[in-house]
This record gives C-alpha cells, sequence and structure tokens, in this order.
C-alpha cells in the first residue's frame, strides 16, 4: 500500500516505469503469480464457453453488495 502511494506521486510516464518493474519483480519472485489452478482454469474455460455461445449474466442480475 505505501508502494502504491509513492508510486502516485510520481509523474505518469515514472509511474509507468516503476509499475513496469514491480510488476517483473513479482513474476520473478514468484514466477507461477499468473497461473491458474485447475478449478480456476475449468471455471474460466467453462465461463468462456457460455460467452462463445452468448450466454452472459445481466446486470442487473448481480448483487453488488
Amino acid at each position: 500500500m505505501e508502494i502504491a502511494t509513492l508510486v502516485d506521486l510520481l509523474p505518469d510516464r515514472q509511474q509507468i516505469l516503476a509499475y513496469e518493474f514491480i510488476r517483473r519483480m513479482v513474476l520473478a519472485w514468484a514466477s507461477d503469480f499468473t497461473k491458474l489452478t485447475p478449478a480456476e482454469r475449468k471455471r474460466l474455460d467453462e465461463a468462456e464457453h457460455e460467452f462463445a455461445l452468448g450466454n452472459t449474466i445481466n446486470h442487473t442480475d448481480i448483487d453488488w453488495n
């Protein structure tokens, strides 16, 4: 949280550089950071299949609370 606050103080161009640096550090530290668990992969595949069929959830049907 503190890093995010400090990055917000930087000019836009430097914020982009800081973001990329932090992203690369996280990926180097946890190379599987962007990988899904088998259960997550299954849910994502199912959701993408439903979306491809045109099956989506209406915005008003979501409980946003």
